[in-house]
């Protein structure tokens, strides 16, 4: 068996999407670049949800632009209809940005119900000061290779 056919067989978000494992499940749609959304059964707060498509890339910049498409206005309708005002939208990429899984495109919509550490994502920002001139080298470099 390819490595790819056995990453499809043994994934748990190919075995939710074809059915297999049961889920939650909140919202999909029918573009070609179909989305599934669903609840999280291991939730940081109540009303944590998923949002995957159904192309197996193994990282987000591997999946087609028109997935983009599809995921923000799937996040904006489950943040809308839990009425939030305070979320997390969250999506990793690779071990040691945190990704858990072989499914990296997974978009989280966290719910924040308050300013406590007990509930939702709590995250640290270790952000660098005085790299102004590291930033602007840095910025010629991004423009030349966008």
């Amino acid at each position: 068996m390819a490595a790819a056919a056995r990453s499809l067989s043994t994934c748990i978000f190919c075995k939710i999407i074809k059915g297999e494992i049961p889920s939650f499940k909140l919202l999909e749609t029918e573009t070609s670049f179909i989305s599934y959304s669903f609840l999280d059964i291991g939730p940081l707060s109540k009303g944590h949800a998923l949002i995957i498509p159904k192309d197996h890339a193994a990282k987000l910049h591997e999946l087609p632009d028109e997935y983009l498409t599809d995921v923000l206005p799937i996040a904006k309708k489950i943040a809308t209809a839990q009425g939030l005002e305070n979320y997390n939208i969250l999506q990793n990429n690779g071990r040691i940005a945190h990704q858990v899984c072989r499914r990296p495109r997974t978009l989280h919509v966290i719910p924040k119900p308050d300013a406590s550490d007990e509930e939702g994502l709590v995250i640290g920002w270790p952000a660098k000061s005085d790299v102004m001139e590291e930033v602007k080298k840095y910025h010629q470099e991004l423009l030349g290779k966008l």
